[in-house]
């Protein structure tokens, strides 16, 4: 009876293979594993580098808001606090009146998110499917959406919001109160307008992305949908809408971080801390206000690093919840959509 063969290892077999090559050949092989190696231990630094560099703001952020007062003044403490509190969290919770500011930051980013992705869709997708007259210098248009900064066209939008087009003097002389309602300066209709009208937050680069991938899209189901008797509209929602379910979720999600960091054009259009950002650009002085009573207070500026990410932590957290339950969409979308290589 002959006996079992042994199992070799893939050390083993490695081994025996190689006594098996010729000198060139081993030489080769040499030159491919010292090549391997290095391509591994350069992956390795590059990304130990890259999380250094994300990831050390955001546990340097836990760390701080977790940590009493005292521990700032404590040279021994780097990383984990001696003493663990709450306090800093329910202090800054307090002065950003973060349940009415979350509220208010929903209502302004959710929506907007939402009517700037439907009229953003609606225009990509015009671009990458009708020929149209002028359609080559309007693309042109949503390009300089990108190119040009927000802040050129900040001061003729606030002239816009604050006399309606000149409608708002000519009302104030029949009425005053009729010739405040037409001063929209403070009105969540400063940020809807603009994104109901393809001129929102980034709306360019958005535009841009859903042309890109209807532009990659199959036309035979476009040729099926108008064999069965659908038309332009009816095609968009249900044959090109569903199947781009990716790209909307990625745009979407686009959209809400910019709106909910965004302070510049808030600050323009809002003379109240009323979003999540500029609750958090103006912390200093409502912890101030809250905390001591007085905004002339001067705290010192260990103590204030607490506070400050501490409402860095409280902003951004919902956010990174979002991630955390959308991230294999929002990759997914990321790689249909042409953004990634």
């Amino acid at each position: 009876m002959a006996a079992p063969e042994t199992k070799l290892s893939r050390k083993e077999l490695h081994r025996r293979h190689r006594e098996t090559l010729s000198r060139e050949e081993l030489i080769s092989l040499r030159r491919r594993e010292a090549l391997d190696m290095l391509w591994r231990v350069g992956r390795f630094l590059i990304l130990f580098g890259l999380c250094f560099i994300i990831l050390y703001p955001l546990i340097y952020m836990v760390s701080c808001a977790f940590r009493a007062q005292e521990d700032m003044h404590d040279p021994t403490v780097m990383w984990i606090p001696r003493h663990l509190t709450l306090s800093i969290l329910q202090q800054t919770w307090s002065a950003m009146d973060y349940d009415k500011t979350f509220v208010r930051t929903i209502f302004l980013n959710i929506g907007c998110s939402f009517v700037q992705v439907a009229v953003c869709a609606l225009t990509g997708y015009g671009f990458a499917r009708f020929r149209f007259r002028f359609r080559g210098l309007l693309f042109g248009v949503v390009i300089l959406q990108i190119l040009v900064p927000t802040q050129i066209i900040s001061i003729v939008q606030y002239m816009e919001f604050r006399y309606c087009l000149g409608l708002q003097p000519l009302m104030e002389r029949i009425s005053q109160t009729l010739g405040s309602a037409f001063n929209l300066i403070g009105s969540p209709l400063t940020m809807y307008l603009p994104a109901m009208m393809g001129n929102g937050i980034r709306a360019g680069l958005m535009i841009y992305i859903f042309r890109q991938f209807f532009k990659g899209m199959p036309q035979e189901l476009e040729d099926a949908a108008y064999l069965d008797g659908c038309g332009p509209f009816r095609t968009f929602w249900q044959v090109m809408v569903p199947n781009a379910s990716s790209s909307f979720l990625t745009v979407f999600l686009f959209s809400v971080v910019w709106y909910w960091n965004d302070y510049y054009v808030s600050s323009t259009f809002f003379t109240q801390n009323s979003t999540m950002a500029l609750m958090l650009k103006n912390l200093n002085t409502q912890l101030s206000l809250v905390l001591f009573n007085s905004a002339t207070v001067e705290v010192s500026p260990r103590e204030q690093i607490l506070w400050m990410e501490a409402g860095c932590l409280l902003a951004v957290f919902p956010l990174l919840l979002m991630y955390i339950f959308l991230q294999k969409h929002f990759t997914e979308g990321i790689e249909r959509s042409g953004l990634a290589g």
